[in-house]
């Protein structure tokens, strides 16, 4: 294949990873990144001298990870196996999480004794074999043919209930809380439930058979073992340097322009625009969830048998989800509560604390002191018995939606219908009036965390390389 000049805008996990790919196929690679720090949202801060990672909280599906270093080893011989320049080291956690509903409190998968056992037991039975159907979609392309089988058995399973919400209220015999608990992790694409494909109702019970996974030393050793692959694949690397401009053959910075023959974005799709049309009109659209995340180091300890993922859902779930969609604070959130002791997978001598509350994005400023956050962190301090949490915290700091960039922060762009969720979504990798743009990121491929951007990246490079040879 001739070799062709690529730019990556964007060196979050999506454009670290389609850099690494394209980079170890041959072609000239540059990426650029408008922040001193790679990851997107994915970074590491410290917090009275402890480190603490932000954005994603646990890598699920490993399939997709092995699937990537394969891709990555085919693509190339020189510079040894992609597992070993990646030397990421995966730690099963022992369980997907901790979850606290109406006063009732339950870890997935549902130990025996529970109320909710037998259920939880019938639904597993269903849907945790069904991992590997999931990563196939996850890593192939949809116009693949091969991946009829893998869609054939997820369509047997969900009949006619094409969303998680049909899907899930159409099981007479599980709990209601046990239903609300597993609807609720459709937050990870950003949208409640009725707005995702019935396949995300799969997604706790393969989690609990699968595992769900801690990268020793932190999730930001993800964007590090990235980085090396781009990096041995010959990658040129370009941090603090955000693009003014993209256009056909050319992307424009502040030091000057880079000719390309494709250019792959990793960025928000109303980033993106800005960028491809400066001045244009930008598009209204209903937007996906954002975050308030508080990172705190610890002074004291949290109370013995704190698990380290807790889940705290709202009283009223479909009332999150309205006052989502409707872009205004809710009354009760969902928030993750992430809790590492010292020396637990983190090499820190004091213990860590992240919680994480689901909000509208709105673009706003928050602090400890504002109304909703000091008013959910006492809720969810009552509710997973962490007492007085903030009298606990050492140094600590807030990310709010303008962290996570994109529209309002939104974490997963646009709220798209259902069927344009998850594997089949929109924005498209490319498209024909910009047949040398290609997109990587969360807000092009939503949902399923880190496996779903590197998966997409996977799929978005591959049609690339058939671009270039062409």
């Amino acid at each position: 294949m001739p070799v062709k000049r690529v730019v990556v805008v964007g060196g979050g996990l999506g454009g670290l990873a389609a850099a690494a790919l394209l980079g170890r196929a041959g072609h000239r690679v540059t990426l650029l990144e408008g922040d001193r720090d790679l990851g997107g949202k994915s970074r590491r801060i410290t917090l009275d001298g402890q480190r603490v990672d932000t954005g994603p909280s646990l890598v699920t599906f490993p399939g997709v990870w092995e699937e990537f270093l394969a891709r990555w080893d085919s693509l190339g011989t020189a510079g040894g196996a992609g597992g070993e320049v990646a030397g990421l080291e995966l730690r099963r956690m022992g369980e997907v999480g901790t979850y606290y509903y109406r006063g009732e409190v339950c870890r997935l998968p549902v130990p025996e004794g529970h109320p909710w056992h037998a259920a939880w037991e019938r639904f597993a039975g269903i849907h945790g074999p069904l991992g590997p159907e999931v990563t196939r979609l996850l890593t192939s392309d949809p116009l693949d043919r091969g991946t009829l089988p893998a869609l054939g058995r997820l369509l047997r399973t969900y009949g006619l209930r094409l969303t998680t919400r049909s899907y899930l209220d159409s099981l007479s015999w599980m709990p209601e809380g046990l239903r609300e608990v597993i609807a609720i992790h459709t937050l990870n694409a950003g949208v409640g439930p009725h707005r995702t494909p019935a396949l995300f109702a799969s997604m706790p019970a393969i989690m609990a058979r699968d595992g769900v996974y801690v990268p020793e030393g932190g999730v930001y050793e993800v964007v590090r073992s990235l980085e090396r692959l781009a990096r041995r694949s010959g990658v040129e690397v370009h941090t603090g340097e955000p693009a003014h401009r993209i256009r056909p053959g050319r992307v424009t910075t502040g030091e000057g322009e880079y000719t390309a023959d494709a250019v792959v974005s990793g960025l928000d799709a109303g980033v993106l625009r800005g960028l491809l049309e400066p001045g244009g009109k930008p598009e209204k659209e209903k937007l996906s969830c954002s975050g308030i995340a508080v990172y705190a180091a610890l002074r004291e300890e949290l109370p013995e048998g704190t698990p380290a993922h807790g889940v705290v859902l709202p009283s009223e779930p479909k009332e999150l989800y309205r006052s989502l969609e409707a872009g205004e604070e809710p009354e009760e959130t969902m928030a993750f509560v992430n809790y590492y002791r010292p020396r637990e997978v983190y090499p820190n001598e004091r213990g860590t604390l992240a919680v994480l509350l689901t909000a509208p994005a709105n673009g706003r400023e928050y602090g400890l002191g504002d109304g909703f956050v000091s008013r959910e962190l006492e809720r969810v301090s009552s509710v997973a018995g962490l007492g007085d949490v903030t009298g606990r915290f050492g140094s600590y700091e807030v990310l709010d939606p303008r962290y996570w960039g994109g529209s309002g922060g939104a974490l997963y762009g646009a709220v798209r219908p259902f069927w344009r969720s998850g594997p089949l979504h929109r924005p498209a990798y490319s498209e024909r009036r910009r047949p040398w743009l290609y997109r990587v990121g969360a807000s092009v491929h939503p949902g399923g965390g880190i496996p779903a951007v590197l998966g997409g990246a996977m799929i978005s490079t591959s049609r690339l390389l058939k671009y270039l040879k062409d």
